[in-house]
């Protein structure tokens, strides 16, 4: 890989940090009886959170993690974790608030993540992938360490999909012209509507036992499909 030809500011590299682990710490809010969380447990949550989406795309481009790369990454993580935890009361009563903030870290590390690639000479597939993998990244990295299902393999509103489109967006704006630092922010809002959308509307792709069950239906014409 060649040097990049666009660079991450650094303050919104950590501007994306700081509300993985404030989600980070909300996520960890939940756990109730014998697998709640302590301190500790809420940081390492929210460093995983804040951080994870950025080490995999860095690894995927062959670049020096950025995160390690600089103090500032760990201390915002572990720090806006420790605020998000201290601040769990006041936001889950604020339901809106968490989807926001989940809808709009996801835009922001898939935006990053394909922009990086594309300013390293990715092309534009392998790019929209490693957006997707640096937007859910974070949260793969938690579901595993907590001994939780994988979050994005089942079903569920939709999330890496929110993602893809997003990223999508971003390397077709970049093919017509429009600047890598624009065509991110459109990014980011297009991923964040397609969030909220999908939680408000209650969205998912369809489940792979109901596709089947309605594709041997229609071969056989004996099977009644139930509807839900």
């Amino acid at each position: 890989m060649t040097e990049p030809l666009f660079t991450i500011p650094l303050w919104a590299d950590l501007l994306g940090v700081g509300l993985g682990g404030i989600q980070g710490a909300m996520f960890a809010s939940g756990f109730q009886g014998q697998r709640r969380l302590d301190l500790l447990g809420v940081t390492i949550i929210g460093i995983l959170i804040g951080m994870g989406g950025g080490l995999i795309r860095d690894l995927l481009l062959g670049q020096p993690p950025a995160t390690l790369q600089n103090n500032w990454y760990l201390v915002t993580a572990a720090g806006a974790a420790i605020i998000g935890m201290l601040l769990a009361g006041l936001l889950s009563r604020a339901n809106a608030v968490i989807v926001g903030l989940d809808a709009v870290v996801i835009g922001m590390f898939g935006a990053f993540g394909t922009s990086k690639a594309l300013g390293l000479g990715v092309p534009p597939v392998p790019a929209v992938f490693i957006g997707v993998c640096a937007a859910v990244g974070g949260s793969i990295l938690r579901d595993v360490i907590m001994g939780l299902p994988v979050a994005i393999m089942h079903v569920g509103s939709l999330y890496a999909v929110a993602a893809g489109v997003g990223c999508t967006v971003i390397v077709v704006l970049h093919a017509l012209g429009v600047g890598i630092v624009t065509a991110g922010v459109i990014g980011i809002v297009v991923t964040a509507i397609i969030r909220v959308l999908a939680v408000i509307f209650d969205l998912s792709l369809p489940e792979q036992r109901r596709l089947y069950r309605r594709k041997v239906a229609a071969e056989t014409g004996t099977i009644p499909i139930v509807k839900p």
